[in-house]
């Protein structure tokens, strides 16, 4: 039968966006490893478990083929919800549609793409982790936690500036397509009026822009930890782009692989896709397509960083499947065709 992901993230099979993320966010704070060192072992088991139910329930396409075929047609050799199914999906002929693939999400890296950080659980104090590390805090975190980074210089009569706390900004290509808007609660030290030393949270909002790309960086001036004779440490989120299935980011261009067969090829292929802010684009090529061809699609790429009226390329490439063998009369035939 396969592991029931609706019972692993215990929601009904109703379930909207919002339910399987509150149940998520409820189960990854109570099984991860971090949060269980004294049962780490099928903490992990369960989290990850957790996290792969998430990860399929909360895509369309996922959730559609696990509704029809459960975990193991899931990650078998299945086809897409809107191929038709059927025996002849499973054969290996070549005009046959491609199979849908399963390509499971890192646990880690989803708890921190829901949560904006990482790890939640580390050393004490009274914020309740270890306070200037590189750890983030989401601003829907059920507990309160720490975040510093660089170590701190004390000179005598001479205040010096902390090292940049550097931490990454896991960001879906549609976020960089569209723009977002994320928020952070960070715990820090301040210096109050008297010179006494205290904690205090703080939510700060990330503004994402169109267009931005990997290693983009949003600086947040002295906002590290508060200490007599220490400037603090500048917090620098650093844009990391998640891979699309679907879409290779190069540049201002988009690029998109279609698997076709070799009548296609040679008579012509249309192709549809749904856009990164939800639009269905249908091209028609109508051009011989050999193996390094590729069709421009102008201005259905990536925003501009610096001008966002304007957009990149969409560039299809085609992998086209050749026969693995042909019968005489074939072979005849293609050459009084083609010769």
């Amino acid at each position: 039968m396969g592991v029931d992901y609706y019972k692993a993230l215990q929601v009904d099979r109703s379930a909207n966006d919002d339910d399987l993320k509150k149940a998520y966010r409820k189960l990854a704070m109570k099984w991860h490893p971090d949060k269980n060192p004294d049962n780490k072992k099928d903490a992990e088991s369960k989290f990850k478990q957790i996290s792969e139910a998430y990860d399929v329930l909360s895509d369309p396409q996922k959730r559609a083929v696990y509704d029809q075929y459960g975990e193991e047609g899931l990650k078998g050799n299945v086809p897409p919800p809107n191929a038709g199914g059927g025996a002849s999906f499973f054969s290996s002929g070549d005009d046959g549609p491609s199979p849908f693939r399963f390509n499971p999400r890192s646990a880690d890296d989803l708890f921190a793409e829901i949560f904006g950080f990482s790890n939640p659980f580390g050393g004490g104090g009274a914020c309740g982790g270890q306070r200037f590390s590189s750890r983030m805090f989401g601003d829907d975190m059920y507990g309160s936690g720490g975040v510093g980074g660089g170590s701190m210089h004390h000179h005598h009569g001479q205040a010096r500036k902390v090292a940049p706390i550097e931490t990454k900004l896991p960001c879906s290509l549609e976020d960089l397509y569209k723009g977002t808007t994320k928020k952070m609660k960070i715990c820090r030290d301040i210096v109050d009026v008297i010179g006494k030393v205290m904690q205090t949270e703080e939510i700060i909002t990330i503004r994402v822009k169109p267009g931005w790309k990997k290693g983009t960086k949003i600086t947040f001036p002295e906002k590290g930890n508060e200490h007599p004779g220490v400037i603090p440490a500048d917090l620098v989120f650093i844009i990391d782009e998640k891979p699309h299935p679907v879409f290779t980011r190069e540049g201002n261009d988009l690029i998109v692989t279609q698997k076709i067969s070799l009548a296609d090829a040679l008579a012509g292929y249309t192709v549809n896709l749904t856009t990164l802010d939800g639009r269905t684009l249908t091209i028609q090529v109508t051009n011989v397509i050999h193996p390094e061809y590729g069709e421009v699609v102008p201005k259905e790429g990536m925003p501009l960083q610096k001008d966002q009226t304007k957009k990149g390329n969409l560039i299809l490439k085609f992998n086209i499947k050749f026969p693995a063998r042909l019968s005489a009369e074939q072979k005849a035939g293609f050459k009084k065709l083609l010769g």
